[in-house]
């Protein structure tokens, strides 16, 4: 039997192509070098990207440099473009060093929130096996100790965060809230919240099928999170329903924002490989009221006004009392 090292480079080059996962070979400053025919439908949509860090998001190229220098094996996860979609799709990341200095990149889809959860799995194992390694080997304890808190803080961050859309999952944002609600009652200041839900969600899981409707959660949690102005902050509650926190901001403040958002995820295109689906939101606001409001109560308003909205037909915006 032909072992992979037998391969000639054409040989590898049909095996790469035959991937469905992105790869790519960079230099240790990320140039690229060659790629598969996955990693080309991501780079048609930047064309002028000859460096792996262009088709990064922005705030993440010195997280990449970082990982392209250190020249050991990298696992992580986070946004990449490798669709023609007009918004980067969330990854599993690998990053191989060669015997001549070069990298092996490698970045595969999370598809659906059973892969995330699967990729959670590994870095939760990643992180046991590190402590029994950094106990048994007590010489390497410095590097390895090194690593290991670099894993434990990606397992931290990542016990936070919701693994289908990477927005804080329901425990922080309830967190954040209540934290919001102590700060206003010590404060007497302006505090709002507005509870967001995809309309007719349901239908598009019925239509189109959970991995699809997936991709619409992923893509409306994008848009909602790029379109919130600091220091407000977005997280998922459930199902399809998002909560924002509006601190030092009035209802009225707070309508504004639900009037843009519900204009600009209306405008949307969510490009799937089955359909092109258009999609609305209904939004419902709560100011917390001071001295009579608990986190609790203040929810169950912008709650109660969410669905007050979706009676009204849907695709708008409802104050609660």
């Amino acid at each position: 039997m032909q072992s992979l090292t037998d391969l000639s480079k054409h040989d590898l080059e049909i095996l790469f192509d035959h991937i469905q996962a992105a790869i790519a070979l960079v230099d240790r400053d990320g140039n690229l070098i060659s790629w598969n025919s996955a990693f080309d439908v991501g780079k048609r949509q930047y064309p002028n990207a000859n460096n792996l860090k262009d088709l990064f998001l922005k705030k993440d190229t010195d997280f990449i440099q970082t990982k392209l220098s250190d020249g050991v094996s990298e696992h992580w996860a986070g946004e990449f473009a490798i669709t023609e979609k007009t918004s980067a799709v969330l990854c599993d990341f690998w990053l191989v060093p060669t015997a001549d200095d070069n990298r092996i990149f490698i970045a595969e889809r999370i598809d659906s929130e059973a892969d995330a959860e699967d990729m959670v799995d590994k870095l939760r194992r990643q992180v046991t096996l590190f402590k029994v390694e950094s106990e048994i080997s007590k010489k390497l304890a410095r590097n390895k100790q090194i690593e290991m808190e670099a894993v434990l803080a990606q397992a931290e961050e990542v016990a936070h965060v919701d693994p289908l859309t990477f927005l804080p999952n329901r425990r922080t944002i309830i967190k954040d809230m209540q934290s919001e609600v102590m700060r206003a009652e010590r404060y007497r200041s302006f505090f709002s919240i507005s509870v967001v839900d995809i309309d007719n969600f349901k239908a598009i899981n019925d239509n189109y099928g959970h991995p699809i409707g997936d991709e619409v959660l992923r893509y409306v949690a994008l848009q909602l999170r790029d379109s919130i102005r600091h220091p407000d902050v977005v997280g998922r509650y459930g199902g399809e329903e998002f909560i924002i926190l509006l601190p030092n901001s009035d209802k009225n403040a707070a309508t504004e924002q639900a009037a843009r958002l519900c204009r600009h995820i209306r405008t949307q295109v969510v490009h799937t490989k089955d359909a092109d689906i258009q999609v609305t939101i209904s939004i419902g606001i709560a100011q917390f009221m001071i001295g009579e409001d608990s986190w609790h109560s203040l929810l169950k308003r912008a709650d109660n006004a969410m669905f007050e909205a979706k009676k009204l037909g849907r695709d708008r915006w409802f104050v609660g009392d």
